[in-house]
């Protein structure tokens, strides 16, 4: 497929125009005009990139690229040895940051609920393409047992605030960094909130507001995502695709 087509599929699943970004979503970095073989990860760091010319992919497919709002621009340091790599061996840089979150099937917060079994409900943010959501376990369980699911489900052990003595219910949630919505969560008297980090002041607001708090890996929260939207652009449209997951702690 040819590289324009390919952003216009990607743009046309996942239809960035319809929300506010940080950086900029799509191509990022040009390579060759023919794309066939795809690596996908989380970040676009220079681990991912390596792996990707050693699988002599034409194109890496991201959730965390570059060019943020807010960072220094001259191409200097990691980013310069990053982008030289990229033109050096002719890859092309496609990155989706939270039209890829809030996707319905196959963005974060759909594909960890399907992991945790939790029911999607609506968003969080009223009267807008919320970034985070609410939702139910199907199952009600307490939190530590809740707590277990997520360490078993995502191979990782959440940091947790349990203030409550009932089972869970009703929960919020926002993968990655979305830690201050804790309190739009608690203001709607929902029983937790799931994220992937921790501020120091989440935890204070967990525990006056009673509500249990899971920050489940900001990395680990977001691996799903790219990797179901590497998978349909496999069995839907042929391409060759690798999911490779350069292993992250936070």
């Amino acid at each position: 497929m040819q590289r324009r087509e390919f952003n216009q599929l990607l743009n046309t699943i996942l239809t960035p125009d319809s929300i506010q970004d940080f950086c900029p979503n799509g191509l990022q970095v040009e390579g060759r005009e023919q794309i066939k073989k795809i690596v996908t990860g989380v970040t676009a760091s220079q681990a991912l990139i390596d792996a990707a010319i050693a699988h002599s992919a034409d194109t890496i497919l991201v959730h965390h690229g570059y060019f943020w709002k807010g960072e220094a621009q001259p191409i200097t340091g990691m980013k310069k040895r990053r982008i030289a790599a990229l033109l050096n061996h002719d890859i092309n840089l496609f990155a989706y940051h939270l039209p890829l979150d809030v996707h319905p099937t196959i963005g974060n917060n759909a594909q960890l609920a399907q992991l945790l079994d939790l029911e999607m409900m609506s968003g969080l943010e009223p009267n807008t393409r919320s970034v985070a959501v609410t939702g139910r376990l199907k199952t009600p369980m307490s939190g530590k047992h809740f707590a277990q699911k997520i360490a078993t489900a995502l191979n990782r052990e959440p940091l947790v605030s349990l203030v409550r003595d009932e089972p869970i219910e009703t929960i919020a949630w926002c993968t990655g960094g979305g830690q201050g919505y804790i309190d739009l969560a608690a203001s709607q008297g929902i029983d937790a909130y799931l994220t992937g980090e921790a501020s120091e002041q989440t935890i204070h607001s967990s525990r006056e507001q009673k509500i249990d708090f899971f920050a489940a890996g900001h990395h680990a929260t977001e691996r799903y995502g790219i990797k179901a939207l590497g998978e349909l652009l496999a069995e839907q449209h042929g391409f060759d695709v690798t999911f490779i997951d350069i292993d992250n702690p936070v």
